[in-house]
Order: structure tokens, then sequence, then C-alpha cells
């Protein structure tokens, strides 16, 4: 009797044990998914949020050819859109239409004089006017100036147009977007042809302007429309305008190449991106090889090359790549050669692109340690078959075609990671941090300085100069004072041999 009541308590223990485990994964069943539904809800919203704060914007009647009926919703902002101001364009005729000017080589137009000695007080100031934070250089057509900038009290980007007489506000066209500050906020310049001007902001919308008037063309959130992911520090890629195109390499799962008719925004072509490349800060360049035009690109994986006509891949070449911020644009050298630099210890490397056929081929030509010559975020320039730029320590640093170092400034001419450009035989080169002008003459003998001048007081003056009808434009890159009132500027310098004011008193005084 007592084994049996043994067997039937042992019998019920194993029942009630049983019953409480699938009592336990009953409850399991139910929870599990409820946690993963609200893990999954948390997720949507907070991609839906940074989605918005990422691509808003305001969609209108007959942008993707939708019925206007279909374009009734609203976005979280409205976009300010123009504002009209009292500047006037000056008379003058100069031009420096794009990223690093006509020929997107950092060179001013071979008509352009400028004056090899400054006056006492350095060159003559002809404007200042506030900026935001940034590093978006300027470019200048018609006497007019155009600025991709960022309006921290409105929350939005505006692209700019100011008089190259007086710095005076032409016009402003404004639209929401969030940005953050994160080693500035606004970092590519617009490209001018004709009556447009195309600017990439720092979430990668492009705006089309009409030049004169500031009106709205057309459109395009490269996020949305092609799948983009917005670059660490935000777009530093600058528009090419070539052939009545502008092109942009999106780099996204839609394409990693696009061209856009200028006049519409229709698109023309679309390069694949099979291989899920990233856009990166650097700017595409265009070049011609045995008759075909093609535009490089220096992206995530690699460079590429693709035709002008129709988008399809000519070349890629994996073996120059930047993992962290490929930056500078490729540097077109004579003889079917192309000339990459980068930081990050990348160094430097010249290749041979060689007509096969049908195909290109591309061959390294050398390529440099970083302690050589590496130029981290400014493109160097070509000048009379010598590359002259702001190298890894700071200094500017001339090199021959085949590599070899020629000089260096030295340690009392650093530049940290600023820009230059070239006018007249004449580098100008601006110190980051202290916000000194540099002049230097343009020679493989050796540095010779010819004047230098303190002009701006902000810390990282990045931006890109330009240069047009005697006048160089540069500006700061942050600034602040105490209570944190943002005080950046851009600044106009007389840089030509017509004597200013102030130059004309010293020379009297010279006398």
């Amino acid at each position: 009797m007592a084994g049996k009541t043994r067997e039937f308590l042992k019998a019920r223990y194993i029942i009630e044990y049983s019953r409480i485990w699938r009592l336990r994964i009953n409850r399991l069943a139910f929870v599990v998914p409820l946690v993963a539904a609200v893990v999954g809800v948390w997720a949507f919203v907070s991609w839906y949020g940074e989605a918005q704060s990422v691509t808003a914007r305001v969609r209108e009647p007959g942008q993707d050819d939708r019925a206007p009926a279909e374009l009734s919703g609203s976005a979280a902002r409205p976009e300010r859109g123009l504002t009209i101001g009292s500047g006037v364009p000056a008379k003058l005729a100069g031009s420096w239409p794009q990223f690093r000017g006509p020929g997107r080589d950092g060179v001013a137009a071979a008509g352009e004089r400028v004056a090899r000695t400054w006056p006492s007080g350095g060159p003559e100031v002809l404007w200042r006017t506030p900026v935001g934070e940034g590093h978006a250089g300027p470019v200048i057509s018609r006497g007019r100036v155009y600025l991709v900038d960022y309006d921290r009290d409105q929350k939005e980007d505006a692209i700019r147009c100011l008089s190259l007489a007086d710095g005076g506000e032409i016009w402003r066209y404004g639209y929401a977007v969030s940005v953050k500050r994160n080693h500035g906020m606004s970092r590519t310049a617009p490209a001018v042809e004709g009556k447009f001007v195309v600017a990439l902001g720092p979430k990668c919308q492009v705006h089309c302007l009409n030049a004169e008037t500031g009106e709205l063309i057309w459109k395009k959130d490269l996020v949305r429309e092609f799948g983009t992911t917005v670059p660490p520090w935000y777009a530093g890629q600058c528009p090419l305008i070539d052939q009545g195109r502008v092109i942009l390499a999106p780099s996204g799962g839609e394409a990693l190449l696009v061209a856009v008719d200028l006049a519409s925004g229709q698109v023309v072509w679309k390069t694949p991106n099979p291989d899920g490349w990233k856009m990166t800060h650097s700017s595409i360049m265009a070049v011609e090889v045995g008759g075909v035009r093609q535009y490089v690109y220096c992206g995530s994986r690699g460079v590429i090359a693709v035709a002008a006509d129709d988008g399809r891949t000519l070349w890629t070449w994996p073996e120059w790549k930047i993992s962290i911020a490929a930056v500078p644009t490729p540097v077109v050298v004579p003889g079917d050669r192309l000339f990459f630099t980068g930081g990050y210890e990348a160094g430097s490397e010249m290749v041979q692109l060689v007509p096969d056929g049908g195909e290109i081929k591309v061959k390294e030509t050398f390529r440099l340690k970083p302690a050589v010559f590496a130029c981290e975020q400014q493109t160097p320039i070509l000048y009379q078959e010598h590359i002259y730029g702001v190298a890894y320590n700071g200094q500017l640093t001339c090199i021959d075609l085949a590599g070899q170092r020629l000089w260096s400034s030295g340690a009392k001419a650093k530049f940290g990671l600023g820009p230059l450009v070239m006018a007249d035989g004449v580098i100008y080169c601006l110190a980051d941090e202290t916000g000194e002008l540099v002049m230097a003459e343009a020679s493989p003998a050796g540095y010779h300085e010819l004047g230098r001048k303190n002009l701006l007081d902000g810390r990282d003056s990045w931006a890109p100069m330009a240069v047009a009808d005697g006048r160089l434009i540069l500006r700061e890159g942050n600034h602040e004072i105490e209570g944190g009132k943002d005080v950046t500027e851009m600044i106009c310098v007389r840089i030509g041999p017509e004597l200013g004011a102030a130059a004309k008193e010293t020379a009297e005084a010279g006398k």
C-alpha cells in the first residue's frame, strides 16, 4: 500500500510540475511577442522621427509626376522659401562659378592679375558679412556671390546670394532641416551656370534656383529618391555642372552616380550601385581619356569612372580608398594621369589611364607615404607641372610629377587644414586656426613668401576661397564669444593690382 501511495504522489508531482511549466511557456509565448511588438513600435517611431529630421521637405505639384490632389499633405515645417534683400549685383564680369574655380582646379582665370606686394596694413578689406558656422566655400558669377549657409536660429539651410560690391544680401532661399554642430554645419560650394545655381545641403537636399531671382526651379532629396546615407560630418560633395547636366554621386541603393537635366531636374541616367558604395566628402571631376569624357569619383570602396553620355561604368580602381573620410578631389594631370591624395595614413598616388581597345586600364605610377605628401582635407593644385598642397604636417609643400618633394614652407609657415588658391602665379594660403593669410610665389625653386596678414579671428577656417575681379573671398569656420553668440564672418579683400584707399596712402607715404 505504501508503495502505491509513493507512486501516486510521484505521478501527481510530475503532472503538477508539467502544468506549471506549461503555464510559464504560455506566458512566454504571450510576453515575447508583446515585447517584440513594443520594441518594434519604438524602433519605428525613432526611425520615423529621424527620417523626418533628415529629409523633411515640401513636395510640390508635378515634382514626381503625380496629380496635384495627391500632393496636398504638408511637411513637418513649411519651407521659408525666398526672401528678397536690398543688395545690388556689382558691375563686374569675373567668375569663380564652382568648387575650385573655372577649371575646377583651384586656379583663377588666365586673365586674373594680382599685386605681389601688400601695404603695411595688409590687403584692403572691402566688406565683411556675418555667416553661420561652417566650411562652405563661396562662388562668384556676374557680380554676385553665392553661398550655402546654415541659420541656427531658424533651423534651416540658407542658399544666399550677395553683392560682390559690398556683401549686401540680394536674396536668400531657406528650407527647414535640423543640423547639429559637427565640426561645422555647412561645407559645400554651389555651382552656377547661366541662369541656374545648384546647391547641395548638409543632409543631401539639392536645390536648383534662378541665379538672378532666387526662385525655385526644381529640388531633389537624395536620401528619399536614391537611398543616400548622409555621410559623417554631413555632405561635403560639391555639385558639378557639365554639358547641361548636374552630375552627383548619391551613392545609394538606387544609384551610385546620376546625371540630372539642369533645366528640368529630370534624371537623364543612373549608374547602378550593386556593391553598396556610400557617399564620401569628395567631389566629382570630369576628364577625357581616349576621346571619351568621363566622371571620376573617389567613393567609399575605391575610385570609379563613368561615361558622361550614359553613366555606364568605364573603370574602377579599388586600390585607392580611405576608410574614414575621403575628401580631396582627383587632380587631373596631363598625359591621361590622375593624382589622388588623402589623410588618415592614405598618403598619395599617381595613376595612368591607358586606353586598351574599348576599355581603360589603370596603372599605378607611384605611391607616396604620408610623411612625403598627403593632403587630408584640401585638394592640391597642379601648376606648371608641379603640385602644391597643404601636407600632413600643415606646411605648404611642392612636389614634382615624379613624386619627389622639392620644398616645404617650414615650421614658421604652418596652415593646419587651411585652404589654398592660386592666381597669376601666386598662392594664397589661409592658416586655419589663426586666420592668417599668406601670399607666396608658386615656384619649384623654393618657398618664397610675399606677404602675410591676420584677417580672421575664428577657428577651423577650412572653407575653400574664391578669386575674381582682383578680389579674394574667405570665411571663418566658427568664432564664438562669451554667451555663445555666433559672430562668424566672411570677408572680401582686394588682391588685384588696383590700389585701394589704404594702399594709396601707404604708397604716397613711401615716396
